[in-house]
């Protein structure tokens, strides 16, 4: 009785063995395959889309935060009381109205500091009477 060839497929096809599969795998995963290669490349191009290609296709969420820097000095001191004290000059706030003036005094403050909540605010004046600035107590 003649033996059936089991490791044949069809048309004279050679025999494709899972062993040599998993090898293949086993190389990539190990990147046990020499410099120059083919399987070397395809590694190498791989994860290059991913680098290149990963941030159009996946939101990671790691854009700046849009913040204003303002061009007057604000000088900041730490506060006894575990907040803190900024010095803001007069010139930064374009406002003469008393109640738009935290929220505006908060526009300059907070591209500095993160969200803080003003405590007290004292205005400073020379001997005129003239507005230099703003003292702000602010706590987090």
């Amino acid at each position: 009785m003649q033996r059936a060839d089991t490791a044949t497929i069809g048309d004279g096809a050679p025999p494709v063995r899972m062993t040599n599969i998993w090898r293949t795998i086993r190389g990539y995963i190990l990147w046990s395959h020499e410099r120059g290669t083919i399987q070397y490349d395809v590694m190498v191009t791989l994860i290059l889309l991913f680098i290149f290609l990963s941030p159009l296709l996946v939101n990671f969420k790691d854009k700046p935060v849009e913040r204003n820097p303002h061009q007057t000095g604000v000088v900041v001191i730490p506060d006894n009381g575990g907040g803190l004290i900024y010095q803001i000059e007069a010139s930064a706030v374009s406002t003469k109205d008393p109640a738009t003036l935290p929220q505006q005094l908060l526009g300059i403050i907070e591209p500095i500091s993160g969200e803080v909540s003003i405590t007290k605010v004292e205005t400073q004046r020379d001997k005129a009477g003239h507005v230099l600035g703003y003292k702000v107590w602010v706590q987090r």
